[in-house]
Formats: structure tokens, sequence, C-alpha cells
């Protein structure tokens, strides 16, 4: 006998008091066996990458790293560098580069990573008419390959461009989401431990409404170590870091000159993919498509949700004070706004 049950064999034969072990039970082949979940990571570049990478290490699934053909080789070198990496690091998930959709197909979790990069002095309003056409591309070949998928977007200006992959998709609004919140609430909590001298671990945080300079930091829902931060921070000075917050994509983009960040996207976009793929029903800020929640309706919005394998599977109702209502409504309208923006552009 060989294999695995060989090798118990012959090791019980060398104890003086082995005895002959029955036959495993025949297994229900009308079972379903298990697999291994299948990530594709559309775009190859530093979020991408770096996203794979976290991915990867963390075996949450095999992974496709996929970027478009003018690209040639490159998602097959990175993808084959991060193979070669598995032995040292002790981690064991398959990661493929490809140029092809027709690899990505049956995806259970997809992360659109595509778009041009943000410049030093470039808003994310600038990046919309160029990228809006990039989504509406990625969507329409995701609608093909993966029907079922959950699809996380990651592209900016995020919530107009998540708006866009679902109204091209098709899919359920619950399969469609866009990371924000994770990210913008990892930067607020780091800036907020700087200030205390405190371990991020202890700070729980919320940001809330669109990705970018009108996101709305809930102070209610903010403490260390279960204090409220009014009660450890002045309100000018958690106003300081609250902007600092905003600015925080462009703020590392100045320092990079040459790219933006991709470290922290990536890893908030691992969260997400691992809430998903482990059906871990993690409580997080991602942009959802509100259906009448906090007064809104038809628009992606960041708001607290349980996400799990079925995606955005509740969105959770928070009573926000009359600043924080203000603020999200204000922030709302802006989202409204660069929707409608978009729109126009790619009806032009």
């Amino acid at each position: 006998m060989g294999g695995l049950l060989g090798c118990i064999g012959f090791a019980d034969a060398l104890l003086p008091t082995a005895s002959v072990r029955p036959a495993p039970p025949t297994r229900d082949k009308s079972k379903k066996i298990m697999r291994r979940a299948k990530i594709t990571i559309i775009g190859a570049g530093n979020v991408g990458a770096t996203c794979a990478h976290w991915c990867a290490a963390a075996e949450l699934g095999d992974v496709i790293l996929l970027d478009i053909p003018q690209t040639e080789d490159m998602p097959k070198g990175k993808a084959l560098d991060l193979m070669q990496a598995s032995p040292i690091m002790g981690f064991d998930s398959n990661i493929v580069g490809t140029t092809s959709y027709d690899d990505t197909a049956g995806s259970d979790v997809i992360v659109v990573t595509a778009g041009i990069p943000r410049k030093p002095g470039m808003s994310r309003d600038d990046l919309l008419a160029t990228n809006a056409k990039i989504v509406t591309s990625v969507a329409e070949q995701i609608k093909k390959t993966s029907p079922d998928a959950v699809v996380i977007v990651v592209s900016n200006p995020l919530d107009a461009m998540v708006q866009q992959m679902w109204k091209v998709t098709g899919f359920d609004s619950a399969k469609v989401c866009g990371q924000a919140g994770v990210l913008d609430t990892a930067r607020y909590r780091t800036f907020l431990a700087m200030e205390l001298g405190v371990s991020v671990e202890d700070i729980s945080a919320l940001l809330m409404g669109g990705h970018g300079d009108t996101m709305v930091p809930v102070p209610s829902c903010t403490s260390v170590g279960g204090i409220p931060v009014t009660q450890l921070i002045s309100a000018e000075r958690l106003d300081e870091i609250v902007e600092r917050t905003r600015k925080g994509g462009a703020e590392i983009v100045s320092l990079l000159k040459t790219g933006s960040a991709y470290y922290a996207p990536a890893a908030a976009c691992a969260q997400m993919v691992e809430a998903v793929v482990k059906d871990k029903k993690r409580v997080i800020p991602v942009a959802a498509l509100c259906d009448k929640e906090y007064g809104v309706g038809g628009y992606y919005v960041g708001v607290p949700v349980v996400m799990g394998s079925g995606g955005v599977e509740k969105i959770i109702q928070l009573e926000l004070t009359d600043q924080e209502t203000s603020d999200f409504n204000n922030s709302v309208e802006a989202v409204k706004q660069l929707v409608a923006t978009m729109d126009e552009l790619l009806a032009g």
C-alpha cells in the first residue's frame, strides 16, 4: 500500500502492540468536495500585485493576476516571483499570471484595481473619464466569465467606479462593492494612534460617505480602549487628524513623487477578500448600494456592513448625531455629482 495510508500501516507494524485497523469508510461521493477559492485580481500594478501577495500569503485561495495584453508577460513574471517566495514564507497557494480573461472564469472573488494611477496634483475627479471606460470594459468581461463572483472595486474615483461596475454587470448589488472605508478607517486609526501614543489595536473607529475629500468621520463610533475619543483629544486636534485622513492618499502621492499608495490599499482589499472566502461576517465599512438606508436610494456610498460569502449581506443602520448626519448628506451629494459627471462623460 502506498501513500499516506501505506506509511501509517508500516509504522503500525513496527509497534509491538499493533493491531489491524478497520478500513476507512467509503467516501460519500454525493457530498461536495471542498476546493480552494479562486481569487482574481485585475490589474497587476502595485496595488494588484501586493494584494495578490497578501491573499496568497494568508492562503485565502488560488490567485489569478491579470493585466492587459500590452503588458505581455509582466503578470506572469510577478506571479512566478510570488510563487517562488512560497517555500520561504511557508504558504501554499497557486498564483497564475495572465492576460486572458479565460483564465479567470468561475472566480469566486474578483478585485478590480485596473485604471491609471493618480499623479501629484491630480484629484480623483481627474481620473474619472479614463477610468470609467476601463472599468466598463472590465465589467463586460467579468459578466461573461464569472457571473457568480463577488466583485470588489478599488479603482478611483471609487464611488463612481463601483456604481459603473454594478450598472454594467447587472449583478445583484450585494455582489458588487467598493474598497474605501476599510482603508480610510485604517488611516484614521493610524493617525489617532500616532497622536495618542497607543496601539492601533486599541482604537475602534468608523468613517462613512464618499471615498475622498468629503469622507465623514463618526466620532460617536470612535473610541480608544473603550474610552470615547472625545475624552482624550480636543475637538480642534481631532478635526486636524480627520483632515489629514481625508488627504491621506494625496499625502503619500506627494511623498512618493512617482506613484500612489499600495501597501495599505492592498491590505484593505485582502481583508475584504478574507471576509468573503471565509464567510467571516465582518462588520466593516465599504462602498455599498444603499436602498433607502441613511435616506439614500440607488447610490454606492461608504456605510458599515456585514460582509460574508454573499458579499454585502447587511447594511447596518446607525443613529448618527445631527452633525454627522449633515456631513454624511453633504458627502452623498458629492457622490451623486460625481456619478452624474461620469454618466455625462460616457454619453458624450
